[in-house]
């Protein structure tokens, strides 16, 4: 088990080192230049000049690529051109919004449609499976951003029934604000999760230890909690790990349409500002965030199925 832990995190780290690289070259690439748009189309070519070798982009994409290498490993992700503030405290002071709406999300969506997805599976072919497959299907066919527009519409303006826009202060007020924003990230991954839940106990229920379990008079009730749901859930596990950043796309689009702080609304302000190193600090994090929570989704089915932890 150790050497699969040790053997993942030289993945990840090898993973977050190549999406800088690419990061950094898909950024030079992007018409414009930085300089200008910092100091407006006015400025002189004198103070261009200056500029652009203060923020090092004079160099070669090499030399800036290794110089940030180098910055990060003291903890220096760089500046923010416009503010001069560190990119560090910016981005990791808007992450803690952006990872609680993906847990809420994440966390009320996998009860449900775990709860679902078994539910299908015990009454097979009934008109309670038949319905539960079509609302899966819906909510799978539907972008997250539309939910988000029509639950900001019905729910905010036309009922009143929660805040149309802001994250809210205090625990109370923070729950309150983000039920919008979590019920549009998360209701298509009911759908998702109780589609691989029902396959996955339909296929267990039907196996040989299952039957054996039945012959020996264990009741169907300690067959699904004691045997056959902790490896139901071990595919949908697998889906939020390699999931997560979906949820930090569909993040993007919650944070601007209900204008809540996130990573999701610096990125798109940084974008159009071409401010390059909040960009670059916001994809680094964001990027770290993602491998880690494949991870630890590879570590859980380890810990729920025996037989993954015998072949490590």
């Amino acid at each position: 088990m150790l050497i699969f832990v040790l053997r993942r995190l030289a993945l990840s780290v090898a993973i977050v080192a190549i999406a800088v690289v690419l990061l950094n070259a898909m950024l030079h690439l992007v018409p414009g230049d930085p300089t200008v748009m910092i100091l407006g189309p006015r400025a002189t070519p004198e103070l261009i000049e200056r500029t652009r070798e203060a923020m090092g982009l004079d160099r070669p994409f090499y030399i800036q690529t290794l110089t940030f290498f180098g910055n990060l490993l003291r903890g220096d992700m760089g500046v923010d051109v416009f503010t001069g503030r560190s990119v560090a405290s910016i981005v990791f002071s808007q992450l803690p919004y952006t990872l609680t709406l993906i847990a809420a999300s994440i966390v009320w969506s996998a009860a449900l449609g775990i709860v679902i997805g078994c539910y299908s599976a015990f009454r097979r072919g009934s008109w309670i499976d038949l319905s539960a497959g079509v609302l899966s299907v819906s909510t799978i066919s539907v972008p997250s951003f539309v939910m988000a527009l029509y639950g900001l519409l019905i729910f905010a303006v036309g009922l009143r029934w929660f805040p149309a826009v802001g994250a809210g202060t205090g625990f109370w007020g923070q729950a309150h604000y983000l039920v919008l924003p979590a019920f549009a990230i998360g209701i298509s991954w009911v759908g998702y999760i109780a589609r691989v839940v029902r396959a996955s106990m339909l296929e267990i229920l039907g196996a040989n230890h299952v039957r054996m379990a039945r012959a020996f008079g264990l009741t169907e009730r300690r067959i699904v909690f004691s045997y056959a749901l902790k490896i139901a859930v071990l595919p949908a596990v697998t889906l939020i790990g390699t999931g997560v950043v979906h949820l930090f796309s569909a993040a993007v689009f919650a944070e601007v349409i209900f204008s809540r702080p996130g990573i999701g609304a610096l990125i798109v302000n940084a974008v159009n500002e071409r401010n390059y190193p909040i960009v670059l600090g916001c994809i680094l994090v964001t990027t770290i965030v993602i491998v880690l929570a494949t991870l630890v989704s590879d570590l859980v089915n380890a810990w729920l199925d025996p037989r993954i932890r015998e072949a490590l």
